[in-house]
């Protein structure tokens, strides 16, 4: 059976509502602390995505928990991005040297490559209102936690193009509104849109930037996915999608993606600095106030019935736990091709994803463990990384309580840790330095005698198959037996 693809936000609020996975919300509620707390409520018990029609003070409704379950994510972003992936993987792996047969092998590759790419269109429905006049207070932005310094805009998709080359971003940087003209801009190290700004801000030239609320799912975990610099994430947001994104003529300093329900347009001047925060962050603290870049908008479009999609973080599990396991689960294959002994790795909520990361491999040499621990820092946004736990094969990084019984068991502190310094995410309020500080891999594999374990390694202890497979066709007989 082909997986849904979802053109914009509207089509996928409609199959949610035909699935009864979207429940509209008609009494008046405020954007302040109410709806991050009715959303709250919502999540923890599993339930439906919510459409708010009535938003105090704001001009349009506003939609939230659009991927609060595995079923949502699922049917969003659907597995068949991951499967092409680890085709193309596997083609690599395979393909040479190349022969007339495995080339038509690999024919629906290269027919799904096709399919990849941006559609260019006179007009979209993005572009149905546009005024120079933005009213951001107008937005239904929400305030989520009582310490919070305003309301943010919380899945924003910032566009910008890098000032000397060829090449794009798209991230999702909160946004804390100040007025109706003008947000913070929260680009952290390391982050694709930070690096424009840095370049554009080295030259003394204010930098261009667009922002896009809504539009197809695949553009938002296209934006919150780790991708090395310079790899286009509008290609990988088409790649989820499936069909090609459209795109119009820009009104401002880019095109536009035609199925957004917004698009903000506008620039970041070279030096504007402004206090941004705190805010109730993903991992469960406030992350604190800091001076950020200065987004000044210049423009709004927007569709006439627009939809302002939001999300709420705080303390886990929230929202971003399916957001986080999407990417992880889209990005395993990448990492299989740079490190082939790694068969899967977790991200924990509880962690806030950056702070553990759990990865089993097929441990074949002394060391291996710390040599995976090293390449993983050395590979993008898991550089922040505070903790990476290694385990051997047979331990399933996605069961929690296996992980804790390999690594309380399997580890010597002395010889198993290693410490060093590097850089850390922005939100991490432990370190003594802001964005830098030392970070731990824990190695919990079982130990070669050159890895300094003299002794010999315990077996596993596991039932007899024959016996587990006796008792399992008896089980009917043995329990029916059993006294009342």
């Amino acid at each position: 059976m082909t997986e849904p693809t979802f053109s914009d936000l509207r089509a996928f609020l409609d199959r949610l509502r035909r699935d009864g996975d979207l429940v509209t919300i008609e009494a008046e509620v405020d954007a302040r602390l109410e709806v991050a707390e009715i959303h709250r409520r919502v999540i923890a018990a599993g339930g439906p995505a919510l459409l708010f029609t009535r938003v105090r003070g704001a001009g349009f409704p506003l939609a939230t928990n659009l991927f609060g379950t595995a079923r949502r994510a699922s049917l969003a972003f659907g597995r068949r991005p991951q499967q092409l992936i680890e085709r193309i993987v596997h083609l690599a792996e395979t393909i040479l040297p190349p022969t007339a047969s495995k080339l038509w092998a690999a024919r629906d590759v290269a027919r799904e490559a096709l399919r990849i790419g941006l559609a260019s269109r006179a007009r979209g429905p993005v572009t149905e209102v546009i005024t120079s006049d933005p009213r951001l207070d107008r937005l239904p932005a929400l305030t989520l936690w009582p310490e919070d310094g305003g309301p943010f805009i919380t899945l924003p998709l910032v566009y910008t193009e890098h000032p000397e080359r060829p090449g794009h971003n798209l991230g999702m940087y909160r946004m804390q509104v100040y007025d109706g003209r003008t947000t913070g801009m929260h680009w952290q190290i390391g982050k694709g849109g930070g690096f424009h700004y840095a370049a554009a801000e080295a030259r003394g030239e204010r930098l261009p930037v667009t922002v896009f609320l809504g539009g197809p799912p695949a553009l938002m975990l296209a934006a919150i996915a780790p991708l090395p610099e310079n790899v286009p994430e509008l290609m990988l947001a088409s790649l989820i999608a499936g069909p090609r994104l459209r795109r119009v003529p820009g009104i401002g300093p880019h095109p536009l993606m035609a199925d957004a329900e917004f698009a903000l347009m506008g620039s970041v001047a070279p030096g504007a600095r402004r206090p941004e925060g705190p805010f109730g962050d993903h991992y469960g603290y406030y992350s604190l106030q800091h001076d950020y870049p200065v987004f000044a908008v210049e423009k709004l479009a927007h569709r006439r019935d627009a939809v302002y999609p939001a999300t709420v973080v705080g303390p886990p599990p929230m929202e971003d736990l399916w957001l986080g396991k999407a990417t992880e689960r889209l990005f395993l294959p990448v990492v299989r091709v740079l490190l082939p002994e790694v068969k899967d790795m977790s991200m924990p909520v509880e962690g806030g994803f950056h702070n553990l990361v759990l990865v089993s491999i097929h441990k074949s040499y002394p060391g291996q463990a710390r040599k995976v621990m090293c390449a993983l820092w050395g590979l993008g946004l898991m550089m922040l990384a505070k903790a990476i736990l290694v385990v051997d094969d047979d331990t399933d990084v996605q069961d929690a309580s296996q992980v804790a019984w390999r690594a309380l068991n399997n580890v010597d502190p002395r010889r198993d840790l290693m410490i060093v310094d590097g850089p850390l995410d922005a939100l991490d309020h432990a370190s003594p330095a802001p964005v830098y500080g030392s970070k731990v891999g824990i190695d919990a594999t079982r130990k070669l005698p050159e890895e300094g374990h003299a002794r010999q390694w315990p077996q596993d202890i596991t039932m007899s198959p024959e016996v587990v497979k006796r008792v399992t066709e008896r089980w009917g007989e043995i329990m029916g037996s059993a006294a009342r």
